[in-house]
């Protein structure tokens, strides 16, 4: 487009009438949005025409399926700290939506989804693609809106965005019906008052609460300090170095706590729960105090909830009153912001006198550290995330798909900072990893983006490589190949006598499995990565010897654009260590 037409367009966007399609574009652009992750449809037109006269400020980039759109929009927020923004048409587009509004609310994501909705007078009548969205949306979302007035559109993003992102943050759901974003708004305006009745934020913790803590840790013996991912959330993770550096706790990391401490930090015990580190859930169990923050007592950190941390006091620390006493009750319970909690605690800490708690941390750590097999004749999956680590210096955004690879990514990548790990946590939601990493990419064009992915979850979304081809998003893609469900086919093995019931994705012509006998592999793999990302004009490379792989994990890194890396691993390999669901330390799997 040259200057000229630069200038009619800005002169026609003056010109013509404002509708409450534009009220919503301009709105999001007033509240900072500068990507928006959007697929159109009967129902949503107007708000991408509207889109077309805003595209100088908000980038519009079109995925090719909408589960794909919203996980990219996760993908975003995490890696931001920003709302991600989605937007589809009604019906089928819309609840295609809905996978990613469950994953965002389970995981406290803050995200803006905006719906088509058919026009206001044929709802209820089964019109074409009309679905209840409201309805079907009202469990997974933190808010939602059906608007009923154009004059609402500015509030109503207003809103959204202050519910999305503070607090306990989560995904807020906008329904446009389509004659609403064709109405007219004379002089509308664009900072009216919100209408938020009921919704308060919790205060700061008071000073009493305050004493109390630091009475409990002055008492203790052996503390430990468990953070999850509402410490990311609230930003507080250089204050809760501060407040570990400061007193010389230990410090565990759920899942989504991965970020929040240095992986290689004297005081990080890693991650905890069914497939953390020995010494992580030793700590823990071992602990006569525990600090908990930002965090959920999730199943697969607690296993047994009567069993976890029994031998000692608890503090939990959460922004969310209903997770207080929820699953494990509270000697000290603080319904604050984590941040807010440290910034009051910290000047007040004083280091306490825990070597002989050190000493025996320092000793399950060297007795029972994070290992695998050093194996020549097949190429395992751990090394391969290793070597990534090692080559990379942690200079990188990973996301991952969910399954096997995610918590081998999560036991062996080096984190070094926060909001660097993209992962469906509490949802699990296969075919996650590519369209999340294109979001973090369009956040940050110029870093390296990886997505950690098995062939199984890769496949749920690989339409997506058409995404990130043709908005020159450089996305790097590791696929953990087994040929199999590998999580599931691991639970087979270890609890069904290694049954197999539908685990395998190859055809039944072919030999059942990768790695049979010693590591030999087939030699033709179902479906072919390689052939299929260069159908989308991206580079690939499929890698079966280990000699191979930090030559090709070098040629992915360098390439410039798009790059699929199809690794060949044995189906037979687990991840361990592993604590069996509803366990204890006591049933820990080692190998």
């Amino acid at each position: 487009m040259s200057a000229i037409d630069d200038r009619r367009t800005a002169d026609q966007v003056k010109a013509r009438p404002t509708t409450g399609a534009d009220v919503l574009v301009e709105s999001l652009v007033r509240h900072g949005v500068e990507v928006i992750f959007a697929y159109p449809g009967g129902a949503s037109i107007p708000m991408h025409q509207a889109l077309t006269r805003y595209r100088d400020k908000i980038r519009t980039i079109l995925p090719r399926h909408e589960q794909g759109g919203i996980f990219a929009a996760e993908g975003y927020a995490r890696v931001t700290g920003k709302p991600g923004v989605v937007m589809a048409t009604s019906g089928p587009g819309a609840l295609n939506l809905v996978t990613g509004l469950a994953d965002a609310k389970l995981d406290s994501i803050p995200l803006i989804a905006i719906t088509g909705q058919v026009p206001t007078h044929v709802i209820g009548t089964d019109a074409f693609q009309e679905t209840p969205m409201i309805e079907v949306c009202r469990a997974i979302t933190k808010h939602h809106y059906l608007v009923q007035s154009a004059k609402d559109v500015a509030r109503i993003v207003k809103e959204a965005f202050h519910i999305a992102n503070s607090g306990r943050p989560g995904p807020v759901l906008i329904d446009i019906p389509k004659d609403i974003q064709n109405t007219l708004v004379p002089r509308p305006d664009y900072d009216p008052p919100m209408d938020l009745p009921g919704y308060r934020l919790p205060a700061p913790p008071s000073p009493e609460k305050i004493r109390d803590v630091l009475a409990l840790i002055k008492g203790s013996q052996k503390p430990v300090i468990y953070c999850g991912g509402g410490v990311l959330a609230s930003n507080a993770y250089e204050s809760l170095r501060a407040f570990a550096e400061k007193t010389g706790i230990p410090v565990a990391m759920t899942v989504h706590g991965l970020g929040a401490m240095p992986t290689d930090h004297y005081l990080s015990l890693g991650m905890l729960g069914m497939h953390g580190t020995v010494y992580a859930n030793y700590a823990v169990n071992e602990a006569d105090l525990l600090l908990a923050i930002g965090v959920r007592f999730d199943d697969r950190v607690t296993g047994k909830l009567a069993e976890f941390a029994k031998h000692g006091k608890i503090v939990h620390v959460d922004i969310d009153a209903s997770e207080i006493n929820k699953n494990k009750t509270a000697h000290v319970a603080l319904n604050t912001d984590a941040k807010a909690f440290l910034d009051a605690i910290t000047p007040h800490a004083t280091p306490g006198d825990w070597r002989a708690w050190h000493e025996q941390v320092d000793e399950w750590k060297a007795s029972e550290p994070m290992t695998y097999d050093q194996r020549d004749d097949m190429i395992l999956p751990q090394y391969v995330i290793q070597k990534f680590s090692e080559l990379t210096g942690g200079d990188f955004l990973m996301a991952t798909g969910v399954g096997q690879h995610q918590m081998w990514a999560a036991q062996w990548t080096r984190f070094k900072q926060p909001r660097t790990w993209i992962t469906s946590g509490g949802l699990g939601s296969m075919g996650y990893g590519l369209p999340a990493a294109m979001g973090a990419q369009a956040a940050f064009p110029k870093a390296l983006v990886v997505d950690i992915d098995g062939d199984g979850s890769f496949l749920m979304n690989i339409q997506e490589l058409a995404t990130v081809y043709c908005e020159k998003l450089p996305v790097k893609v590791i696929v953990l190949n087994n040929q199999h469900l590998g999580m599931v086919v691991q639970w087979e093995d270890r609890f069904h006598e290694g049954n197999r019931a539908h685990t395998y994705l190859g055809p039944v012509d072919l030999p059942e499995a990768i790695g049979q006998g010693e590591g030999e592999l087939p030699e033709y793999i179902y479906p072919d990565f390689v052939e299929i990302a260069r159908g989308f004009g991206i580079a690939s490379r499929q890698v079966r010897d280990k000699a191979e792989v930090v030559d090709a994990l070098k040629e992915m890194i360098a390439h410039p654009g798009p790059y699929v890396l199809d690794v060949l691993i044995p189906y037979q390999e687990h991840v361990l260590p592993m604590i069996p669901a509803g366990g204890t330390v006591r049933d820990i799997i080692k190998s």
